[in-house]
């Protein structure tokens, strides 16, 4: 499947120093520093193509944007892969509620979701793969997992012996009560007969009526949720034999921790005896107005709509930066608006020829993007600079923080 076309990164004077970028890793709860490398292997989980894009999609491409773009200006290669889940439950299920060819449901949201990330500014995954491209990898890890006793049937599904990962459970850090009501909230079945553990999940689901298949050793049918992320990102990201972990970076909103990222990790530690990725790391769930952002609560606020209506895509991208990439936080208008009257000033202060000194600005940034994506220090020292600006600035060239921005932000002003 086609990737969106790809952004213009410029490339950021080689005179300033890059620290080595440190990230909370998930799986430890400790911020540490990536090991240097000259190639980063990353993986993102990608959308569900039904209800693309909203703006808890937005802010977790965000954040993965930032880590590409200052590995990339570091002058390290980024590898980067992410995925489509374009068979699932919930696509089949919003197609049947409205009517619609599922694989056109599915199209329609892909091309959306790829225009939004064109607005935004976000860089491209060099591989964007579908799961059901992705089905012959599926099946071929399953028979990989059956010859080492991972699989088991219940009728005629598949299930992976989560078990059979004695890592199993020390990634996500959950109690055993908080794995089943999270399981059964976020697609597993625990209840089901004739399973071995209630925990255990479907890796191959045989063709159920009036709905999809396609043909396989183990009958007609398509693949379950985590098995496609596992196989997409050890196929196309390559793994160095030398590593210890097979990908670098393994990413995704934080309800991604558990089950999938515990699934797709255990599936992958048997098949491969080594860990899935070196470092796990998650954003935080977007609200909106105090409440819970969510499809059920039908208040998810759309990326589209917002640019449709006139908003500047690159206020979105800032307006996501004043918080965290781990906190939960909150959406309203008056940020977009604080975001747009900030963006704003910049273009205008940037536009000028008289300015405040510019270089210490722009390896703050730096310094503050390599302490785990400290976006609010960097919205902070950059609006402090706008009012050293306001108050009278000297002869300066601003290209080098209009570039700046750019590169390390994806702000194009």
């Amino acid at each position: 499947m086609k990737s969106w076309h790809e952004v213009e990164v410029p490339t950021i004077d080689s005179s300033f120093d890059f620290p080595v970028l440190q990230l909370t890793n998930s799986a430890s709860g400790s911020k540490e520093l990536l090991v240097s490398k000259p190639l980063y292997r990353m993986y993102v989980c990608g959308i569900t193509p039904y209800d693309a894009t909203h703006l808890g999609h937005a802010a977790t491409y965000l954040t993965f944007d930032l880590i590409n773009r200052y590995l990339r200006a570091s002058g390290s290669e980024v590898r980067y892969v992410q995925n489509i889940t374009d068979i699932d439950d919930p696509l089949l299920e919003r197609a049947k509620r409205d009517g619609v060819d599922w694989t056109d449901l599915a199209h329609q949201q892909i091309d959306l979701f790829r225009s939004d990330m064109v607005n935004l500014r976000v860089i491209p995954p060099a591989d964007y793969i579908g799961a059901v491209d992705a089905i012959p990898l599926v099946t071929a890890a399953i028979q990989e997992l059956s010859r080492i006793n991972s699989i088991y049937s219940v009728d005629e599904d598949l299930y992976f012996d989560v078990h059979s990962d004695k890592q199993f459970g020390k990634r996500s850090h959950l109690s055993s009560d908080e794995m089943l009501r999270i399981f059964s909230e976020r697609g597993g079945d625990p209840n089901r007969v004739g399973k071995a553990h209630p925990l255990d999940c479907l890796v191959w689901m045989s063709q159920r009526p009036n709905e999809p298949g396609w043909p396989s050793p183990f009958g007609m049918g398509r693949p379950g949720w985590h098995i496609e992320c596992t196989v997409i990102a050890i196929k196309y990201l390559d793994p160095d034999s030398n590593d210890s972990a097979l990908i670098d970076i393994q990413g995704g909103g934080s309800d991604l921790i558990f089950p999938h990222h515990e699934m797709c990790a255990a599936q992958a530690e048997v098949m491969s005896r080594k860990p899935l990725a070196a470092t796990y790391v998650h954003a935080g769930m977007i609200g909106l107005d105090g409440e819970k952002m969510s499809k059920s609560k039908g208040n998810l606020v759309f990326v589209s709509k917002l640019l449709e209506a006139g908003r500047d895509p690159m206020a979105i991208r800032w307006a996501l930066m004043k918080s965290h990439y781990r906190t939960d936080r909150m959406w309203t208008d008056e940020l977009l608006v604080e975001a747009e009257v900030e963006i704003n000033l910049l273009r205008s202060f940037l536009s000028g020829s008289l300015v405040a000194p510019t270089a210490s600005l722009i390896q703050t940034i730096i310094d503050s993007l390599a302490n785990d994506l400290d976006t609010p220090a960097v919205v902070q020292a950059v609006l402090t600079w706008s009012s050293q600006s306001q108050s009278g600035g000297e002869q300066t060239d601003a290209k080098s923080l209009l570039t700046a921005l750019d590169t390390l932000l994806g702000i194009k002003l």
